[in-house]
């Protein structure tokens, strides 16, 4: 091999080596121009429901103190567990937050005196979770929460729940795809008290138990049985810790799954199930009686409101996994069955949930807050759409692209380019989306600049060389007519000779002639 060859091939190695990999960190996932999109339209709708229940925007940062999320952290002695810490120049240690709703209730302590009581406030924003990522499980996810802080009636936990309903309508989701399912912490917490984990000291066993229920959906009952005893092996073999319960301590909490199975209910009321509750072996412990008693309270409210068992129904397999919910918990299924990554149907499962948390922002003032609140998990709730078909299901269509064919006019196509971003946007409302336009800012030639414009799901593209600047009359190419007409044609000669989808216009009358063009391709003309 010559020396200048080898030379060559020995740089090419070495600067192979120091190329550095691109590769996206394990549990985060990129997102694309039409997932962004779809997600701000499904943004955009919720916020509407939200606002016309009278609840208004509040934005907290990504970080807050670690303190600051205090107990409710899955392991406080290591702030990396669970969720992701740094440690500040102060040596103070700042976490990522883990929800929406620690760092509002931080907000609300820190701003109390000026607040209107109840506030009502929502937002929207990143999470982040240092946790085991799989199928579907992402470390990083969007969720939109909407929380009534200082209303100690259950009635605000009723209306979260009317507002969680409307919401799925709003999106588009029909009765019978969706239910708001309804529980109470305090129906839960008189169980533990009955079978011997009450009391602070089994504060720890308590999250363990309610974590296991929460995941009913996904492990079904023999999982769950599982974690409330000894533990669980996944199929990885990682072995997750129980709750240690004896096993008639497991039966007495799986009892309550069976409440809703066995029960006829009564077409559109939550009374059936209200009656099984009140007359359980559990009846008399005073906290579990004070939880069925709400219950029934927000059953009676819903229902008043027309909002029957198909929207609203009282559910005591219902748990939020998070200890600081105080009493009503509530969670918004989806209904309808969907392929998992086995190709089996299962039912979609939950997509949003909260409760009522009167303690969180009492740490902070030393005092009790009553506060409610719901947060819907974007990013799945959207998978759910698209899956209806309700959302991103149409091709987004591209720019307007205005071609570049004689580099020494750039001007020329930057006021081309100009004029059309003006005129065909002038008519637009505030909430409807602008028409793109784009000069091609790449080296290539014609070709591949159409080419481009195609990959950009352009509707159409503008050409012009000396010619058409001399004569004032420009080439507009109807890239969607252009391919149809295409598929027609038999040899490349005759597709240089038709020039399929391709027309000129007055230079003066482009504006006019393009918005007419995208009409008729919307059907509107």
């Amino acid at each position: 091999m010559p020396k200048t060859q080898a030379k060559r091939s020995e740089m090419a190695s070495k600067d192979k080596k120091n190329r550095l990999p691109a590769r996206l960190p394990r549990g985060f996932i990129d997102r694309e121009a039409g997932d962004i999109r779809a997600t701000e339209e499904m943004l955009a709708a919720i916020k509407r429901v939200y606002e016309r229940y009278g609840f208004e925007p509040v934005e907290t940062p990504f970080f807050e103190y670690t303190e600051a999320l205090g107990k409710f952290l899955p392991d406080q002695d290591r702030p990396n567990e669970g969720v992701f810490s740094l440690q500040d120049d102060d040596e103070a240690w700042l976490s990522l937050r883990y929800d929406l709703t620690a760092p509002l209730a931080r907000y609300v302590a820190e701003n109390y005196e000026r607040l209107p009581k109840p506030y009502r406030s929502y937002r929207a924003g990143w999470v982040f979770r240092n946790e085991k990522p799989g199928p579907g499980r992402f470390r990083q996810f969007m969720q939109f929460d909407a929380d009534t802080v200082g209303a100690p009636s259950v009635a605000a936990d009723a209306e979260i729940c009317m507002m969680a309903a409307d919401v799925m309508e709003a999106l588009g989701v029909a009765r019978g795809d969706y239910v708001i399912k309804v529980n109470n912490r305090k129906v839960l917490d008189g169980v533990m008290e009955a079978i011997g984990i009450g009391g602070e000291e089994n504060a720890g066993r308590r999250l363990t138990v309610l974590r296991a229920i929460d995941k009913l959906d996904r492990l079904g009952i023999d999982g769950v049985r599982e974690l409330l005893g000894e533990g669980r092996e996944d199929e990885s073999g990682d072995f997750t810790k129980g709750a240690g319960l004896s096993k008639e301590g497991a039966e007495a909490v799986l009892s309550l799954f069976n409440l809703i199975g066995s029960n006829e209910r009564s077409g559109t009321s939550n009374a059936p199930v209200i009656e099984k509750l009140r007359t359980s072996t559990f009846s008399e412990t005073p906290v579990y009686a004070e939880g069925v008693g709400e219950l029934a309270e927000i059953a009676d409210l819903v229902e008043a409101a027309g909002y029957p068992t198909d929207r609203i129904e009282i559910d005591p397999s219902i748990v939020r996994g998070l200890e600081y919910y105080t009493g009503p918990v509530f969670e918004a299924q989806l209904t309808f069955e969907v392929p998992n990554e086995k190709g089996e149907k299962v039912v979609f499962g939950s997509v949003g949930g909260g409760g009522r948390y009167d303690g969180l922002v009492g740490r902070f003032r030393g005092e009790d807050v009553p506060s409610t609140g719901f947060s819907i998990g974007v990013s799945r709730l959207a998978a759910a759409l698209k899956n209806l078909g309700k959302l991103g299901s149409e091709d987004e269509t591209g720019p307007v692209v205005v071609t570049v064919m004689d580099k020494s006019r750039l001007a020329d196509y930057q006021a081309i380019t100009a004029e059309l971003r003006a005129g065909l946007n002038a008519d637009l409302g505030p909430a409807e989306r602008p028409v793109p336009v784009e000069m091609y800012l790449g080296g290539s030639g014609m070709k591949a600049q159409l080419k481009y414009a195609d990959r950009r799901n352009a509707p159409c593209a503008i050409i012009a060389g000396s010619d058409e600047f001399d004569s004032g009359r420009l080439q507009v190419k109807d890239l969607l007519e252009g391919k149809r007409q295409a598929s027609a044609i038999a040899s490349h000669e005759e597709y240089k000779e038709e020039r399929p989808g391709q027309f000129d216009v007055a230079r003066t009358n482009l504006v006019e002639e393009v918005k007419a063009l995208l009409k008729r391709q919307r059907g509107e003309a």
